[in-house]
């Protein structure tokens, strides 16, 4: 019996800076665009198959708003929700939880403590534990992960970080290309590759979104099997309900809405 192709999920991206949404190139130089829960809402009602939330500073400052933004958001959206940013603890999981998300993304605290992942993936089970993956090109042809929202080198390579961290107990890696976030230059096609030829587990790609060849080219060639989008949408470039058009007529697999 032939197996039917994946389904590619679409992921609309909220970059969180207090109460607000913003959007930065390269993760950095960030612009205020709104307030979240209107941005999540008109993403739900556009079909989207998931959102993530992402607290651009809470690594920097030490703590994280976004309890109170999924308390909100759990209100008008029903799709899983995934958050990123400060989580340092599996009492942190556990408010996220309890708030309204399904899933926490961790880069920061697991670099610095690896056991944070076995730690949540026992207590929640290894598909609420992604693994977020912030990484630059090296001159050397590797990838090199960055934790502090990009801010700070950790001296890991990225593909054998994500190796060793689904080995962990991590039941999915988001994969952000530091380089070609906010460029809408396409995706980092060969780092998404790399990463999810080593792993058993989905790999989600984010960074570069520009137009619909990008995402047709990183999950044909990079093999991801989930992409998210945060500059085209929060700009209305596009919206996800055209987006999913576009790359179901390229012959890749969606769920219809």
């Amino acid at each position: 019996m032939t197996t039917p192709p994946k389904q590619v999920r679409l992921i609309a991206r909220l970059d969180i800076k207090g109460e607000n949404l913003i959007k930065g190139v390269h993760l950095e130089g960030l612009r205020v665009v709104g307030d979240p829960q209107e941005f999540a809402r008109r993403y739900y009602e556009q079909g989207a198959d998931e959102l993530l939330y992402v607290d651009a500073v809470a690594s920097l400052y030490g703590r994280s708003k976004l309890t109170e933004i999924m308390r909100r958001a759990a209100r008008d959206v029903f799709v899983p929700m995934t958050v990123a940013g400060g989580i340092r603890s599996v009492n942190d999981v556990s408010d996220l939880l309890r708030a309204g998300a399904d899933k926490v993304a961790i880069n920061t605290a697991a670099v610095k403590r690896p056991a944070l992942i076995t730690e949540v993936a026992r207590r929640f089970g290894s598909q609420c534990m992604v693994l977020s993956i912030e990484a630059k090109y090296r001159a050397d042809g590797k990838w090199e992960v960055y934790t502090d929202c990009g801010r700070e080198n950790s001296g890991l390579d990225a593909v054998e970080w994500a190796r060793q961290a689904v080995a962990l107990g991590a039941g999915e890696v988001l994969v952000t290309s530091i380089d070609r976030e906010g460029t809408r230059k396409g995706f980092d096609t060969a780092l998404t590759r790399e990463i999810s030829s080593a792993v058993s587990v989905p790999v989600i790609a984010s960074g570069g979104y520009g137009q619909i060849e990008h995402l047709v080219d990183v999950v044909n060639t990079g093999l991801a099997d989930a992409v998210a989008l945060a500059d085209a949408l929060h700009f209305k470039r596009t919206d996800l309900g055209e987006v999913r058009r576009q790359a179901i007529d390229r012959g890749i697999s969606m769920r219809k809405v």
